[in-house]
């Protein structure tokens, strides 16, 4: 019999003999590891890091945005303008990165088609009325695989259409190749120059036997063209379609100071954008396009949105859901009271600048994180836009004593002299255009809204709608709502006679008042 003590012994032996084995391959293997490291950094090297590194931040400066698609693999930098491409008809009124990439972006057009059933729907009812014939509408929006099924859509029923895009970074470079090659005017690819995004506009516009007689804008940039540029071309417009925050409030002002000279539909405030674009898909589309730039984890992160709006209030929900510490700022006080019902910590920036992580402007206004606030913010502190112009955050940082690192598409490092570093996204331009991609269920809802404006506008017997700025009625508003219903095996409950009665309405709507805009600011 062994005893217990003898026992240990041999165990203390065995477990000695273990461990100094695990000592000797580790050692063995470092010697090994040493050895590699000393023979790769004996191999020659083009250029150091340092010169890397400048190298990158450079080339950020002098090609500001001119990266392509994240679906373009092509490595063509020869600029759009400096091509001559025709599409398989031997058609060249078009603009584009690269006509050989039509087959992926009809590939994407499809399956954007599937995710946008009330447009779908439209073209089907069209098939023998065509309540665009005669229309030529001249668009300037987002190029993606979302605008070309509205594009095509408005061709089926009946209208010629020439475009381009409202954002230098959110053009999708194959689905403008399929549009090409589909025989759609397009001028826009993903990296323009602010000098390309206006002689693109101007191309759209300016072409010798084609008058526009409709606008369908996402900003205003369109229809601030037309005015500087060809204010004679608005003898024969009957009506602008416009979508944006921004742009909208350019239509007021012009109507405010007696400027506009066509009737406006303002899709914006129609409740069909505001509670499904402006809020959900903000709400899916704030994440989307953090994680692919910055890959950041949103647990325990504190972030600041500037803006309650229904933009603000996707953020902010998609953000809390994650386990974000969320402040807000606002200067309305009734969507300021909506952020501290819903659970938000209502601030003013420059008292939260110095410790949250992220900071988020959703208010379509200008000078919202100036040059000052990025002085104090904490190093790596990533600095994005959700609203549709790039004047909420100013990007003027190109100063001698501020170096610029592009990391990768559309991702800058702005380094302080004392080697503090901030993270911009998109130049200070639309995050989730620029960067990623938007939910195509959500943007059928807007599109569908625009057609049917364009529709409305378009047909209007001469003196229904006056110089002015109109809201889409709500009967329309209610038909695009209904259209999308069926996708979820929705069933709505009718009326009786009694009910509606009692209520004051027709049984089959519209059931809200045309002042009606949403529950939430």
């Amino acid at each position: 019999m062994i005893s217990e003590g003898s026992r240990d012994l041999v165990n203390m032996r065995l477990l000695s003999k273990s461990f100094f084995l695990f000592l000797t391959i580790m050692f063995l293997t470092l010697i090994q590891f040493a050895d590699q490291k000393q023979e790769f950094n004996k191999r020659p090297t083009k250029i150091s890091r340092r010169s890397l590194s400048r190298s990158i931040s450079q080339s950020s400066t002098d090609s500001y945005g001119s990266a392509a698609s994240y679906t373009d693999s092509s490595d063509d930098e020869t600029s759009p303008r400096d091509k001559q491409q025709k599409n398989s008809k031997g058609n060249a009124d078009f603009c584009i990165k690269n006509i050989k990439q039509a087959d992926f972006g009809r590939r994407e057009i499809e399956i954007a088609e599937q995710e946008m059933p009330a447009l779908m729907a439209l073209r089907k009812r069209a098939q023998g009325e065509k309540p665009l014939a005669g229309a030529k509408i001249v668009g300037c929006t987002h190029i993606t695989a979302q605008t070309a099924v509205l594009m095509e859509t408005l061709s089926a029923l009946g209208a010629q259409c020439r475009w381009a895009a409202c954002n230098i970074y959110s053009t999708q470079n194959e689905v403008a190749a399929a549009l090409a090659e589909g025989g759609f005017s397009v001028f826009a690819w993903k990296g323009e120059s602010e000098d390309d995004f206006w002689w693109c506009i101007d191309r759209c516009v300016n072409v010798e036997g084609w008058q526009p007689n409709m606008i369908l804008d996402d900003g205003g940039d369109l229809t601030h063209w037309i005015y500087k540029k060809y204010p004679s071309m608005f003898k024969k417009i009957k009506g602008i379609v416009e979508e944006s925050v921004t742009g909208v409030h350019r239509l007021y002002q012009l109507s405010k100071a007696g400027k506009l000279c066509v009737p406006a539909m303002n899709v914006n405030d129609s409740v069909t954008k505001q509670k499904f674009d402006n809020l959900y898909c903000c709400r899916e589309s704030i994440l989307d396009g953090l994680k692919r730039t910055t890959d950041v984890m949103f647990g325990g992160k504190q972030v600041v949105v500037c803006g309650y709006g229904e933009v603000g209030k996707g953020c902010c929900a998609a953000l809390k859901a994650m386990g974000s510490i969320v402040y807000v700022t606002e200067i309305d006080p009734i969507c300021a009271l909506q952020a501290c019902m819903d659970g938000f910590r209502l601030v003013k920036l420059n008292e939260v600048i110095r410790q949250v992580d992220i900071v988020i402007t959703c208010t379509g206004n200008k000078n919202v994180v100036v040059r000052e606030y990025m002085d104090r913010m904490k190093n790596g502190c990533i600095v994005c836009n959700m609203g549709h112009s790039n004047t909420e955050i100013d990007a003027s940082l190109r100063t001698p004593e501020l170096t610029w690192e592009r990391v990768r598409s559309q991702v800058d490092h702005v380094i302080w002299p004392d080697g503090k570093r901030i993270v911009l996204l998109a130049e200070g331009r639309l995050l989730n255009l620029s960067c990623s991609t938007v939910p195509t269920f959500v943007l059928s809802i807007t599109a569908t809204t625009q057609a049917l404006a364009l529709i409305e506008l378009y047909n209007a017997p001469e003196g229904r709608y006056k110089q002015d700025v109109y809201l889409l009625p709500k009967k329309m508003d209610e038909y695009v709502a209904s259209l999308h219903l069926p996708t979820f095996d929705a069933h709505l409950t009718e009326l009786s006679d009694e009910q509606a009665k009692y209520l004051g309405l027709n049984k089959n709507g519209p059931f809200k008042p045309n002042y009606y805009r949403s529950a939430a600011a």
